[in-house]
């Protein structure tokens, strides 16, 4: 066996509304599932015959790339710090520093919280949470960078990376 590609994420959120819209009008994903009318009203999630509201995205590689299902207000936080688990969700915004700037500018427009930005030689990078706590990375890769050549460079020391 190998792997091709990575196919998707699932993530459990605590309102559906809330995250949809994140992902979908502040990151730019198109919601696939549901579809709704324009103008129709209604939750931005569907029932999933477990009986949550799920919303799936795609940015149109393939059938979806991400899946939320809502569980409610009553679950559990993500833990702070060094903890077991997924530390985040890289997403490519770009191939340029204008592109990165672009989705800065949207990010922050839209009240997110940043939580850092770094040059990994590689990529450049914009950290943020999303409305659960989820860290995500939207990067480009650095033009010119010749990483197949040389992997060691994905390995390289992290910068500080200035946005402006």
């Amino acid at each position: 066996m190998g792997i091709k590609e990575l196919g998707h994420v699932v993530l459990y959120v605590r309102d559906i509304e809330r995250s949809s819209y994140f992902y979908r009008d502040v990151l730019g994903f198109s919601q696939i599932l549901p579809r709704f009318e324009e103008g129709s009203g209604g939750m931005s999630g569907s029932r999933s015959p477990l009986g949550s509201h799920v919303a799936a995205f795609s940015s149109g590689r393939t059938h979806h790339e991400l899946l939320l299902i809502e569980v409610g207000d009553s679950a559990q936080p993500i833990a702070k710090g060094r903890r077991l688990g997924m530390y985040h969700i890289g997403l490519k915004v770009g191939d340029s520093d204008q592109e990165l700037v672009e989705a800065w500018n949207k990010v922050v427009a839209s009240g997110a919280t940043v939580i850092g930005a770094s040059d990994h030689t590689v990529t450049h990078s914009l950290y943020i949470l999303d409305p659960d706590g989820n860290e995500i990375e939207l990067y480009i890769d650095v033009p010119g960078v010749d990483w197949r050549s040389n992997p060691e460079l994905i390995a390289s020391p992290i910068k500080a990376l200035s946005i402006a």
